[in-house]
């Protein structure tokens, strides 16, 4: 069981209470959030949504009147809070909910004191927030939210990663679909170039002199290389599913419970 302390702070203006119960879901994967608080002016009509579940969920709100007509003063005070926090060193980990950029300074500030820091955001989240984070998750995937699937084109592993193969082929989006989960919305269920390349270049760096690689190593690795990396946003249950439908991989399972699953790239 997760036993790391972790503080939640919510951006309550940029944030949907339809998320709460997975969002704490989510974050039990991660640790116990003992700090848990949402930020915004509670004398505002469009927060009226998050009141009835802060007591249902033990989430502490922070009033922070708008001083100013075009700034925020939430971000402010959700910022202060959080440096306050970090420096009573009694957190390995944060996680921010928000899909404002405003925040990506915060999480290097923290990453850079050695603590984890997880986003939580909507698609819609730029580019420097979700690197600045160690792991960036997508609102619309927690509580097994899925779409249904575009239409599909046909992608050989030799095209998906610049190598000759003979692996079946895999289906990926199509032209008009082939925008990174971060900017195309709900997961679309199918992998794209991308996603396997960055498969297949964690798979390399995690691999044994057998060629063979330790399933969880490889997540952690793709974490690295993108924060944003995860099976969900294809519409894959967990890594091990992806891997099985990614058809560059040789998947190997061994052991009870908990299973060890062993991958190698699909030779040539």
């Amino acid at each position: 069981m997760a036993s790391d302390t972790l503080a939640l702070l919510i951006d309550g203006d940029n944030a949907s209470p339809k998320i709460v119960s997975g969002l704490l879901a989510e974050i039990a994967n991660y640790g116990t959030a003992s700090v848990r608080r949402i930020y915004g002016d509670w004398t505002k009509p469009n927060l009226n949504g998050w009141k009835e579940c802060l007591l249902e969920h033990s989430i502490q709100p922070v009033q922070q009147f708008a001083y100013s007509t075009g700034k925020n003063a939430t971000d402010g005070a959700m910022i202060i809070d959080a440096m306050d926090l970090l420096y009573t060193g009694r957190f390995s980990g944060f996680c921010i909910v928000s899909s404002d950029s405003d925040f990506a300074r915060l999480a290097s500030r923290i990453r850079e004191q050695g603590i984890t820091v997880y986003g939580f955001g909507e698609r819609k989240t730029p580019r420097p927030f979700i690197t600045a984070c160690d792991k960036f998750i997508y609102v619309d995937v927690l509580g097994g939210a899925t779409a249904e699937p575009p239409q599909t084109t046909q992608i050989t592993r030799e095209k998906a990663v610049g190598k000759p193969a003979k692996a079946a082929p895999v289906p990926v989006r199509n032209e008009a679909e082939k925008a990174r989960p971060a900017q195309g919305g709900a997961a679309s269920g199918r992998l794209d170039e991308a996603a396997l390349s960055m498969l297949q270049m964690a798979v390399e760096a995690s691999a044994e002199e057998d060629g063979r690689a330790n399933l969880g190593r490889v997540g952690a690795h793709l974490a690295k290389q993108s924060p944003d990396f995860d099976a969900r946003n294809y519409g894959y249950a967990r890594l091990s599913d992806l891997a099985d439908a990614s058809g560059i991989l040789e998947v190997e399972r061994s052991g009870d419970q908990p299973k060890v699953v062993m991958v190698r790239l699909k030779m040539s």
